[in-house]
């Protein structure tokens, strides 16, 4: 019996369904489970139900933006320790700041690579390894 390990679990926050639709095949295509939000609000309670190893996170989104979602996240003595990786279009040396300062650990501007993606996790997330499907 071949047994593997349970699939990482990824969350994706963002507005935009093309991005959230994106990140998702991307990331199941390296073999991780992913849940997605479509802002900050709806991300909260998702964080709590699915215990994510690692989110990406848009910064310009309605009601909750990226910025106070990640400091809400980290102030949380529960999911502090989630690593979060802030998604932009905007590359500017001010938010790449300010998502640090909100307690992300990696920015990544839009639009992003699977490589990026990838990249990201494995700095994150120890012992992280993709897994390639291959279509039949």
């Amino acid at each position: 019996m071949d047994l593997q390990p349970p699939a990482l679990k990824v969350m994706v926050i963002d507005d935009s369904r093309t991005i959230r639709r994106t990140a998702e095949m991307l990331l199941k295509h390296a073999g991780c489970e992913v849940i997605t939000a479509i802002d900050g609000f709806d991300a909260l309670a998702k964080i709590a139900d699915h215990h994510p190893r690692v989110i990406f996170i848009d910064i310009m989104m309605p009601r909750l933006d990226g910025y106070q979602t990640c400091a809400l996240i980290k102030h949380h003595s529960t999911f502090r320790s989630i690593p979060v990786i802030m998604l932009s279009s905007r590359d500017g040396l001010f938010d790449k700041v300010r998502g640090r300062t909100a307690g992300s650990e990696q920015f990544l501007t839009k639009p992003f690579s699977r490589e990026e993606l990838l990249g990201a996790i494995k700095a994150h997330v120890p012992g992280f390894a993709a897994v390639e499907q291959h279509a039949p």
